[in-house]
């Protein structure tokens, strides 16, 4: 990879991220988005969390790296996260509000949050069966929830 002077987070956030531009940042633990309301709770999903060289004058861009049947996601990934859109960046957010907001999200869908209009309808008008396909999808492409510490 070239000097982009992006710097990525995968995984989960777990402190601090240092600031050397080009680098990709990696955190150990843990490695995705573990949910907590069903069927998103059945699995946990990898992210990726970029930050331009410009940060925090620019917002980060959060990213699944897990396929997941949801409104609020696109199928390459991207969210819809107005908290890091442009107009409504502020530079004193924190990584960690962003990924509170990711969370938020995953755990709620939002069909003023959407990405993919025809889950979004489906949730709305058909909502059995966009919970089952959602429960398909995640014991599919999630990747087993790990141990919580201490167990």
């Amino acid at each position: 990879m070239g000097h982009t002077g992006l710097r990525v987070l995968r995984g989960g956030y777990t402190g601090a991220i240092p600031s050397v531009p080009g680098r990709h940042w990696g955190a150990e633990t843990p490695r995705f988005v573990p949910q907590n309301n069903p069927p998103y709770n059945m699995g946990a999903f990898r992210f990726e969390l970029a930050f331009s060289p410009h940060h925090p004058l620019e917002p980060p861009r959060a990213r699944l790296l897990t396929s997941i049947y949801h409104p609020g996601v696109a199928k390459d990934g991207h969210v819809c996260q107005p908290l890091t859109s442009l107009h409504c960046w502020q530079a004193t957010t924190r990584a960690v509000h962003v990924l509170q907001d990711l969370l938020l999200l995953l755990d709620h869908p939002d069909r003023e949050r959407v990405m993919r209009l025809e889950l979004a309808r489906e949730l709305g008008e058909q909502p059995e069966t966009f919970w089952r396909r959602a429960e398909e999808h995640t014991r599919s492409h999630a990747e087993p929830r790990p141990e919580p510490p201490g167990s």
